[in-house]
């Protein structure tokens, strides 16, 4: 008997002994997982809501969605450690996206405004543009920006030309998903002018013979990044953002694509 409890206490030894190596074994799995993880170079991805139809400042080209912003946004992204991925998606939705967590930041040629900094946060401006005024050619009975007044303007939805038009005295606002929509529909005189930001509009009209952009502007205005209200990212944004104002490359990056 003695024998038997014996051999018994040192199978129970033995399999304790076994099962502490095993966990260690495990143990010292996650810890190398966690280390290999936390040892890479990007804290993650960040992504980018935006709406590729706004020329130079992000289109399809390849397949892939370039401009301004999303060069910018990349260079910030880089200089900040994270992989930059961008989802394309109407105007209109960019802020919603944002709001909701499914989007990190907004970046589309947005104009910082009272109504939309109730709803999000926004870094310092990264560059200013003008709302112009696109009109055809021949027999347009808009030649300046009063000339608004009464007549049927195109915009794209959800953009600040599609605000400012809306307090027009007795303006008759047409709205499009695109910008080059509203542009075809001046074209076929569904429309009596377009407003859009000055740099898609010069794009607009060389793609659109009998067009011209009025020398009146219509309205002045600044672009900045859009997070989620009370964001960490917000300060990291703006110290990058200024980092790379100060040594150049945003201005680098916008005379790449718009030429003085």
């Amino acid at each position: 008997m003695k024998k038997i409890l014996t051999a018994i206490l040192a199978a129970a030894v033995v399999c304790t002994s076994l099962f502490a190596l095993a966990g260690c074994g495990n143990s010292s799995k996650n810890s190398d997982s966690k280390s290999s993880g936390s040892s890479s170079s990007e804290k993650g991805e960040l992504h980018m809501a935006t709406n590729a139809s706004f020329e130079p400042y992000e289109y399809q080209e390849g397949g892939k969605v370039v401009g301004i912003d999303a060069e910018i946004a990349q260079a910030i992204c880089d200089k900040l450690g994270y992989k930059l991925v961008i989802d394309d998606m109407e105007f209109d939705a960019i802020i919603t996206a944002v709001t909701s967590g499914k989007a990190d930041f907004g970046m589309a040629g947005m104009t910082v405004t009272d109504e939309r900094k109730k709803s999000v946060d926004f870094t310092d401006p990264y560059t200013n543009a003008i709302q112009a005024i696109i009109v055809n050619e021949s027999d347009s009975k808009v030649s300046s920006k009063k000339d608004l007044e009464g007549a049927t303007v195109g915009v794209q939805l959800g953009t600040t030309g599609d605000v400012y038009v809306t307090d027009v005295k007795d303006a008759k606002v047409e709205r499009f998903s695109k910008g080059a929509d509203a542009v075809l529909a001046l074209t076929q005189n569904k429309v009596d002018a377009v407003v859009i930001d000055n740099e898609p509009a010069k794009k607009f009209v060389e793609q659109n013979k009998g067009t011209k952009i009025l020398d009146e502007s219509f309205k002045n205005e600044n672009y900045a990044i859009c997070l989620k209200k009370g964001s960490d990212l917000t300060e990291q944004f703006n110290k990058a953002l200024k980092e790379l104002k100060d040594d150049g490359t945003v201005k680098k990056i916008i005379d790449k694509y718009i030429k003085a």
